[in-house]
């Protein structure tokens, strides 16, 4: 969406969602908290005016809010609470919890349900994320996310990295995934099979590289399976396909690019700056994109696409 979400589009979906009976959900880009920039994109409506649209229209459900260390600051935080959040993820890469003891000090202090996210969870030796996600609880966080970012770990690298977590942490486990192996749902389903108790999901899959859980269809499972999750399928149906789906760009599906990101273990977020620096110097988004798995780039980095690209075509 490029930073493009307009109020009407946020203030429609906030009201299609509480209706359905979802418990939170996050008024975000991929950037957080202050990542309306020239580096990342400049937002079309001030991401405060948006989460105060959908507090009124919410009658039940929560508001959350993503800020990454480094981007979003505490002045960021506060305003999103005078707006209305109800809940603050603060992510870091897998192996930098550490940068982040203030940000989650700040959302206990501040009154918000406060969740760590370790991003890029596939980066990572499991011995390594339990490390830091303990760091995550220790600091306060009510909940550490395992976030496969990439879109790359196989359901059964799910189960050992949030078993191993579950075993080692006392706070609550999420799990947040990305489609690029066309494996969002699978991996979903093995992370609430090993005790994660908080999942993520986007209506009609809407999210970086190929989308992540597709919101709808998660909850159409786990009511099959038997689950109690609060959440009506049919409303929350027809805020995906009466809504969501007016408003995306294009239909979310694994192109070329996107399952390359999950077979090479690049970062989802990197799709749309890899488009548009294959096409300024004329070479193959995949090349770029395999390349960029080697040198194991990670969020923040998209610099390092237009010098990836570049060297490229110099070496064409």
């Amino acid at each position: 969406m490029k930073h493009a979400f307009t109020e009407e589009q946020v203030r429609n979906v906030a009201r299609g969602l509480d209706l359905a009976g979802v418990e939170y959900f996050e008024v975000s880009h991929g950037d957080g908290l202050g990542g309306s920039s020239l580096q990342y994109g400049l937002s079309v409506v001030d991401e405060m005016k948006l989460i105060s649209a959908a507090r009124e229209e919410c009658k039940q459900a929560k508001i959350s809010v993503l800020l990454l260390p480094g981007i979003g600051i505490r002045e960021d935080l506060e305003k999103a609470v005078d707006a209305g959040a109800d809940m603050v993820r603060v992510a870091t890469h897998v192996t930098e919890a550490d940068v982040a003891k203030q940000h989650i000090e700040l959302g206990r202090e501040l009154g918000l349900k406060t969740v760590g996210f370790l991003m890029m969870a596939h980066m990572a030796p499991i011995g390594k994320l339990v490390e830091q996600a303990q760091l995550f609880e220790s600091y306060g966080a009510e909940v550490v996310y395992a976030v496969d970012s990439a879109g790359a770990l196989l359901p059964h690298e799910v189960k050992e990295r949030i078993g191993a977590m579950r075993k080692n942490l006392s706070c609550d486990i999420g799990f947040h995934g990305h489609n690029n192996l066309s494996l969002a749902m699978a991996n979903t389903m093995a992370a609430i099979e090993e005790g994660a108790t908080y999942v993520d999901g986007s209506l009609r899959c809407l999210g970086a590289g190929s989308g992540n859980t597709q919101t709808e269809v998660m909850v159409a499972v786990l009511d099959r399976l038997g689950y109690e999750t609060g959440v009506e399928l049919y409303p929350v149906m027809d805020v995906a396909n009466k809504v969501v789906a007016e408003f995306m760009p294009r239909p979310q599906e694994i192109t070329g690019s996107s399952l390359i990101m999950g077979y090479s273990g690049v970062y989802s977020s990197f799709l749309l700056h890899t488009e548009a620096a294959a096409k300024k110097f004329g070479v193959d988004e995949r090349d770029i994109l395999v390349e960029l798995g080697k040198r194991k780039a990670v969020g923040g980095q998209e610099d390092l696409i237009l010098e990836v690209a570049s060297a490229i075509a110099t070496n064409k």
